[in-house]
């Protein structure tokens, strides 16, 4: 399978770690208990320490389907491909206006595809990285030439998953569960992949659904699809709920393993990308693998953008030339449920 080609749109609402406190200082002050100066400082310091400094979300009168629609005109320009190429497409992530029936078949039509086959793909962050996987196999057995894999992560806005609620702090404990719904950004992204005997991909998994409870953003009754654990719904049914420091410290092991069972060269991989919710944390893992000079960020100036992470990164590195044709790269994510992934192309 080959990348043909990759884009991103970013939402033109730039918001700075300063706008971020400044909003959570006015949704908490009314019912805060405790001292809502030091923990504004506490966040300030976790979000310098994590690498953050801006995010994009959208603003007024933008759409999420207006940003796919341009991201994925610029990659199938870029590919060369005709819409009516298309003969696959998924579409992948946690930001969606649906639940039945699937994303996808809205997206073929808005963005003017025809007719492909369509499904989505949910697997929290993961979900761009499984979706390429599952692409390539079908591409493998000889059941489709051209996907394109589409997200569109869009999770900020008004009366939302994250927004204005878990901007209303009761007290500082809360910060265990919340603080890394303040890295979040916004993103829409197609990838155009084609089918090609020549350039197969590596991928590695590793799953630990043991560590499920971590990262959540539950349904009404999700009480009678789970074993019971008092991190589910934390932050309310229905909101995200995320225990980032505890994923990031459990999940480092893991995360290690699975890049070194990828069992790459570094010297003959000219860039990294990884999942981007921590710019820090992720260059500490880059340096420790030998790929701390390769790694492409985004994370300091879009947030953590959930699935879009990967191709947002793939995006910026080929603009700039950080990746040519014919250099090798490695994608490397972990994710809620919790999984662990690296895989590794040739562009």
């Amino acid at each position: 399978m080959r990348l043909r080609s990759v884009a991103a749109g970013l939402p033109s609402r730039t918001v700075t770690n300063a706008d971020i406190l400044r909003m959570i200082a006015e949704h908490s002050s009314g019912g805060f208990e405790g001292n809502l100066d030091e923990t504004l400082r506490v966040i300030e310091g976790l979000l310098r320490y994590t690498g953050s400094a801006e995010r994009r979300w959208l603003d007024v009168g933008e759409r999420p389907i207006e940003l796919l629609r341009n991201a994925t005109k610029t990659a199938l320009e870029q590919a060369e491909v005709q819409a009516g190429e298309v003969d696959l497409l998924i579409y992948t992530g946690i930001g969606r206006g649906f639940i039945e029936p699937g994303g996808a078949y809205h997206c073929a039509t808005a963005l003017g595809l025809g007719e492909p086959d369509c499904f989505d793909i949910i697997d929290a962050c993961m979900s761009w990285t499984r979706a390429v996987q599952v692409a390539e196999s079908l591409m493998r057995a000889g059941r489709y030439r051209t996907a394109v894999i589409v997200n569109a992560e869009f999770s900020l806005r008004m009366g939302g998953m994250v927004f204005p609620h878990l901007f209303t702090l009761s007290n500082q404990e809360a910060l265990a569960s919340i603080f890394p719904a303040y890295t979040l950004g916004e993103a829409a992204t197609a990838t155009v992949l084609s089918a090609d005997d020549d350039e197969p991909w590596d991928f590695r998994f590793v799953s630990r659904p043991d560590l499920a409870p971590l990262c959540n953003v539950t349904l009404p009754g999700y009480e009678g699809f789970c074993e019971p654990s008092d991190k589910l719904a934390a932050n309310g049914v229905g909101y995200f709920s995320s225990f980032g420091a505890e994923m990031h410290e459990v999940g480092m092991v893991e995360a290690l393993g699975v890049f070194r069972s990828l069992d790459v060269d570094p010297e003959k991989v000219s860039a990294l990308f990884t999942h981007a919710s921590s710019k820090r944390h992720w260059q500490m893992m880059a340096d420790s693998v030998g790929l701390g000079e390769a790694i492409h960020h985004v994370y300091p100036t879009t947030g953590n953008l959930v699935s879009a992470s990967v191709p947002t990164a793939m995006a910026s590195a080929i603009a700039t030339g950080a990746l040519q044709r014919g250099e090798r790269a490695v994608g490397w994510v972990g994710s809620a449920g919790m999984s662990f992934g690296a895989f590794s192309f040739v562009y």
